[in-house]
């Protein structure tokens, strides 16, 4: 059976029944339990001290009013570094490399930073549409321009965070479909590629944090613009 290097981001069937949904439910079993005591162990002070500190980075530019989107924040936060991560494992599925997924993450919560803007300070909001002292001349093209990008904020969250999840996959897979080939025949070539190949992954891993904070940030800075 032949399989196709994009065979790996369909989502699994077991039964007939799509595994997507555990897969994006397992990594909140590998966060440990909390206890009744402040500290519990080594693994629950650190995993504390990390979401204090992604909390801290994350509300930092915020005011007073975007503090009530920590929790929200932070929990889609560790969801999707959680998820990026597990993806770089051996014979897993990533769903962050489905577009739909990542589209469904990105459009309802832009969709809420816009509706609070609107509802708190609708002139504020609407004022970015056209920046000040724009020539009258220019007004209708500029708020043409500015409504579109606008409007294709969740879109680029969306596709940032699969186009690079999906090209740092292909890279290993074929990077390691090459190793293997060229073992037999060309074993100095297969350990260069197979140093390549370790030096990706670890580019990889620092790739799915990054793109998890970086699809968490921009929300955030989209709502610091509607606070």
């Amino acid at each position: 059976m032949n399989l196709s290097f994009f065979d790996q981001f369909s989502s699994p069937y077991l039964l007939g029944i799509p595994l997507i949904l555990p897969s994006l439910l397992l990594p909140a079993l590998l966060l440990p339990s909390p206890g009744h005591r402040w500290v519990n162990n080594r693994l629950s002070t650190v995993q504390l001290w990390f979401i204090r500190l992604i909390t801290k980075q994350l509300m930092t530019p915020l005011n007073k009013a975007g503090h009530k989107w920590a929790l929200l924040l932070t929990s889609l936060i560790l969801m999707l570094l959680f998820i990026n991560l597990l993806g770089l494992l051996p014979y897993t599925f990533t769903p962050t490399t489905q577009l739909s997924m990542n589209m469904a993450l990105a459009l309802p919560l832009w969709l809420a930073t816009l509706l609070t803007g609107l509802r708190n300070q609708p002139s504020a909001s609407l004022g970015h549409l056209l920046p000040e002292g724009t020539p009258t001349p220019l007004i209708p093209a500029l708020i043409m321009i500015e409504t579109t990008s606008l409007l294709i904020r969740p879109l680029a969250l969306g596709v940032r965070l699969t186009a690079n999840l999906t090209a740092g996959h292909l890279l290993i897979q074929l990077i390691s479909t090459a190793t293997i080939a060229l073992l037999p025949i060309m074993p100095s070539i297969s350990a260069l590629t197979a140093l390549i190949l370790f030096l990706l992954t670890i580019l990889e891993v620092a790739v799915a944090m990054i793109q998890a904070y970086v699809f968490v940030l921009l929300l955030s800075l989209y709502l610091q613009e509607n606070i």
